[in-house]
């Protein structure tokens, strides 16, 4: 649980930060909204962002033997292009954040979404780290592990991020959608 909650919320935090980015660079009107659309945004990250991403990926890999190693790089960009689309409109349809413009009102906030999906990934773990430890500090627990600062991986942790490659779904996400299953 604590997992989740630190994932949760560090990623909630740089959401409202692009948001509020995407406020200023756009004529998207984000303001206080960013709350509220940071959340959704974070919820749709963790939880629907994976779910699209594969539909989409199983459905280019049927006619995938039909293109060229440039043509399934297109497909591929364009794919995460459409996901971050499809995140950005649920993210405008569900929160306060109101839209003028097609080109810089529905085109151009993804492309920022990705270039913030791009850095978070590289420093998520990190991030994580420093929320954990604040959240143990918060709690009064004491933590039992520093932060991940090694670059090696143990073998349950390259196995774990090889079923996360091969469907996108990290350890905790499998594991939710296989309790939400059972119940």
């Amino acid at each position: 649980m604590k997992k989740w909650v630190v994932r949760f919320l560090s990623l909630l935090v740089f959401n409202v930060v692009v948001l509020l980015l995407i406020g200023w660079l756009t004529p998207a009107r984000v303001g206080w909204a960013a709350l509220w659309a940071g959340i959704i945004l974070t919820a749709l990250t963790i939880w629907i962002k994976p779910l699209i991403t594969n539909w989409f990926r199983s459905m280019a890999a049927k006619s995938a033997h039909q293109r060229t190693k440039v043509g399934e790089k297109v497909v591929q960009g364009a794919l995460v292009f459409v996901v971050a689309l499809i995140v950005w409109i649920l993210t405008v349809v569900f929160s306060g954040v109101s839209v003028a413009g097609w080109l810089w009102g529905y085109i151009l906030p993804p492309v920022i979404i990705l270039v913030g999906w791009a850095i978070y990934d590289a420093v998520d773990d990190r991030v994580e780290g420093h929320a954990g430890a604040l959240f143990d500090k918060a709690t009064g627990r004491r933590q039992t592990a520093g932060p991940a600062s090694t670059t090696t991986l143990t073998s349950s942790d390259a196995a774990s991020a090889r079923r996360e490659l091969h469907d996108g779904l990290t350890d905790e996400q499998r594991r939710m959608l296989d309790e939400l299953g059972k119940s």
